[in-house]
């Protein structure tokens, strides 16, 4: 009878464990959104430092309280005893199998301290493209165009290159380069691109103050190139993001192309002039 009453005590115990790391875990989350963010109510909030940290405690909640639920079982500490023998290797592959995880969870701390990027940035990274969407203890998260979502560990990131396309500054730059052909008007042709990306509605105008002051021109475009079969021409379009300069990009292109179509300008194929000389020596 005393053993099954003990038996009962230790199941209470470990249950009461269990529910408290519950509601502790849920509480933790809710304290930290609130005191880390109450000042951010007007704008929104970075939530990579909230992300990561939620996860880190959250994590060392569970374990602690697993733990502590595991030390009220008698049978787990003479179960115990039995791998002290082999402690040795289990510490050797305990240490290999943690290396990664440990790189993993170091790198997640210095990506979160240092924010090459945040939650929401558009990045490249080893030849990846998409938007972040989670940062935890162990990986990044992307969803890229086709809502795939590519997961990268944090130690591979701390190592690569990234491009982000959104730190500190959203405004996008695209690049519309043609080549016409060599008989059409390339002022006309200038124009069309520069009046088509003027009404654009998604186009923004960056310059400054002083830049405005300085009459300088709402857009550039340039001759760049005299190319083996077309005269190449370039116009730099801005605009708010990424998302809207793709989206303007397309646009622009079916509509300077139909414009040169109005205007009789030429999009050539690539052309060859070929010389054929006649060898003086051959007989008539």
């Amino acid at each position: 009878m005393i053993d099954y009453l003990k038996d009962f005590r230790i199941g209470i115990f470990i249950a009461i464990i269990v529910i408290t790391t519950i509601i502790l875990g849920a509480i933790t989350e809710r304290v930290l959104k609130y005191f880390l963010y109450r000042k951010l109510t007007d704008k929104e909030y970075d939530a990579t430092g909230f992300r990561f940290l939620k996860h880190l405690v959250i994590t060392v909640i569970y374990i602690l309280g697993f733990a502590f639920a595991l030390i009220q079982i008698p049978e787990f500490k003479i179960i115990g005893h039995s791998f002290l023998a082999g402690a040795g290797v289990i510490s050797l592959v305990a240490g290999l199998a943690s290396q990664q995880a440990l790189s993993n969870i170091v790198s997640g701390i210095f990506l979160v301290i240092f924010k090459p990027f945040r939650i929401n940035d558009k990045i490249t990274i080893n030849g990846f493209i998409g938007t972040v969407e989670d940062i935890n203890l162990r990986q990044v998260v992307l969803k890229d165009a086709e809502n795939n979502r590519i997961i990268i560990p944090n130690s591979v990131i701390s190592n690569q290159i990234i491009v982000n396309t959104n730190m500190h500054d959203t405004k996008c730059c695209k690049i519309i380069e043609i080549g016409i052909g060599y008989e059409s008007d390339i002022e006309k042709a200038l124009e069309i691109m520069k009046d088509e990306v003027a009404k654009h509605p998604l186009f923004i105008d960056t310059r400054t103050d002083e830049d405005k002051e300085k009459n300088t021109p709402l857009i550039n475009a340039r001759v760049v190139a005299l190319g083996a079969s077309s005269v190449n021409i370039k116009t730099w379009a801005w605009a708010k993001n990424s998302t809207d300069g793709f989206v303007m990009y397309c646009d622009l292109l079916q509509s300077i192309k139909k414009r040169f179509d109005e205007a009789n300008i030429d999009i050539p194929y690539p052309q060859q002039v070929v010389t054929i000389k006649n060898n003086p020596n051959e007989l008539s």
